[in-house]
């Protein structure tokens, strides 16, 4: 006990040091963890540099829900007994660092999640805008318009992962749970971006594996991301943004696509047998559609922003197999959000979200689940969001042995969340 309260003591300490560093709290080409980050997709490319020095921005996140969900199968198999509670607060740590002209890095912690009470490493990147730090004008006329991004990182596949709450930081995501099929991985690799006039490319490539080692290397080859898109404001009151992306990989020993996130999902012990424990199992209400050798996959993804008024939709299909399996599976999702902001800077916002999957599930049933999300939320100050969510979830198509037979969970979620 007392080595790690002085463990503690000793990183607080650093941390207060850190943030001494930067009384501007504001870096270049990047994305906002507060109210000022919603409806940022990929960090802005700043046209104009402010570095003077080395900069450390020391930020985080925490978030605390209480829910009150219920849930219900055919009783072919039991389902734990669920009540009305708090679940275990969330938190982030984030570092920023601006290093030279352009230059950036970024490092998240999850300093508490659902599947890890410990503090653990999510991943980090180093971010290029510039390369004035190898010769001044160094490739300066396509540096305006080209992004360099390497680390073992959150890989840049579709959009909906920009609005998605990871793990502590909730700020940018409308409701509390994610998507059915919640797309996230981490991955060692590097993205090369161009942008010019709204358009955007992207290209990367990734080494496939969530957990980095050294051995089994014929078990695991390149992965191949890419993303092409439009995001320009048409005129004061309308913004349109369109962009489609893909994520393929030939060999893998294991396809984390859709089962990378270790900070689990927001809808506590649902569906779960009485076994089940909230860290050990704790994916509940997510989908994954158990594509295990080989994958590829392809998500769009429309944007329209109209006054106060946005939708956000996701089309994705993906198609794979496991181990065990000689023909591709496929699954496809669908969703859609309606959202409303309204008030002072839009600090308060009423949504709607329709998500569907269907899927060749590795039982062999061709199964169904249906999410219905109606939401809530005010921005108290662009630091701190209060939430609610009333969410109501069906499951079809399943075996009569199976405990998402007949399968539905419905109920109330209110969140609170700091971002700073």
């Amino acid at each position: 006990m007392k080595k790690h309260t002085k463990f503690g003591l000793l990183a607080a300490t650093f941390l207060v040091g850190l943030s001494g560093y930067s009384q501007n709290r504001q870096l270049d080409n990047f994305r906002s963890p507060d109210k000022n980050g919603v409806n940022v997709f990929e960090a802005p490319k700043d046209s104009v540099s402010t570095f003077d020095g080395v900069k450390v921005r020391v930020g985080g996140s925490s978030t605390l829900q209480f829910q009150a969900i219920d849930h219900e199968n055919s009783g072919a198999v039991e389902l734990i007994e669920i009540g009305d509670n708090f679940n275990l607060a969330t938190a982030n740590l984030d570092l920023d660092v601006a290093l030279a002209k352009g230059v950036r890095m970024h490092l998240r912690t999850y300093l508490s999640s659902r599947h890890h009470p410990e503090p653990y490493v999510k991943g980090g990147y180093f971010q290029v805008d510039n390369l004035d730090f190898i010769s001044p004008g160094f490739l300066e006329d396509a540096m305006k318009y080209l992004t360099i991004k390497v680390g073992h990182m959150e890989n840049n596949y579709g959009d909906a992962h920009f609005r998605r709450t990871d793990n502590a930081q909730a700020m940018h995501n409308p409701f509390v749970g994610n998507l059915i099929m919640d797309a996230f991985t981490t991955e060692v690799g590097g993205e090369v971006y161009f942008r010019k006039n709204g358009f955007i490319g992207m290209f990367g490539l990734s080494n496939g594996k969530l957990n980095q080692a050294v051995s089994n290397p014929e078990t695991t080859g390149a992965s191949i991301l890419a993303k092409l898109g439009y995001d320009g404001q048409i005129n004061e009151d309308l913004r349109l943004r369109i962009t489609g992306s893909m994520y393929s990989t030939g060999k893998s020993s294991r396809v984390y696509l859709y089962s990378a996130d270790r900070s689990g999902s927001r809808y506590y012990l649902v569906m779960e047998d009485t076994e089940a424990s909230a860290s050990s199992n704790f994916r509940s209400g997510r989908y994954n559609p158990g594509f295990n050798n080989e994958i590829t996959a392809f998500m769009i993804n429309p944007f329209v922003k109209w006054k106060g008024l946005e939708f956000f939709g996701t089309f994705e299909t993906a198609s794979g197999k496991s181990d065990s399996e000689t023909d591709d599976r496929n699954a496809t999702q669908w969703a859609g959000e309606l959202i409303y902001r309204f008030g002072n800077n839009e600090n308060f916002y009423l949504g709607t979200r329709y998500n569907t999957v269907t899927s060749d599930d590795p039982s062999g049933s061709e199964i169904t689940i249906d999410r219905l999300q109606l939401g809530g939320g005010v921005f108290l100050t662009k630091n701190i969001l209060a939430k609610i969510e009333y969410v109501n979830n069906t499951y079809d198509g399943y075996d009569t042995t199976s405990i998402f037979h007949d399968g539905k969970f419905n109920g109330l979620l209110l969140e609170a969340v700091i971002s700073f």
